[in-house]
C-alpha cells in the first residue's frame, strides 16, 4: 500500500540532526524504502520530510520510525495515500456501489 510518512524534527537544537552520521542513516532509510518521492521543507517551526513509498507490511512501521524517534526525536505519522489513478478507480467503485 502506498503510504505517506511525515516526519517532523524539532528545530530547537536538542536533536541529533547535526550529527555527522545522520545523513548516512537518512540515506540508508531512503535506500530501504525506495520512495516514489521524498520532500524536505520547514513546517510549523520544524524540519519536515514527507516520503511516499510502498509499505508491504504494517510491521515495517517500527523498523522505519524507531531510529527516527531515537536519533532525532521525530514526530512521525503514517497515512495511506493515493495517486490520481487510485483515486479514479476508487471513485468508480464508489459510484458502482450506490
Amino acid at each position: 500500500m502506498r503510504m505517506c510518512m511525515k516526519a517532523q524534527v524539532p528545530a530547537d537544537g536538542a536533536t541529533n540532526i547535526s550529527d555527522e552520521e545522520w545523513p548516512a542513516r537518512l540515506k540508508q532509510m531512503l535506500d530501504m524504502l525506495k520512495p516514489e518521492a521524498a520532500y524536505f521543507f520547514p513546517q510549523d517551526g520544524m524540519r519536515t520530510m514527507m516520503i511516499f513509498f510502498d509499505m508491504e507490511d504494517v510491521s515495517m512501521m517500527p523498523v522505519i520510525s524507531n531510529p527516527m524517534f531515537d536519533d532525532v526525536h521525530a514526530k512521525i505519522t503514517f497515512s495511506p495515500a493515493m495517486n490520481l489513478d487510485d483515486l479514479m478507480a476508487g471513485l468508480k467503485k464508489a459510484q458502482n456501489n450506490r
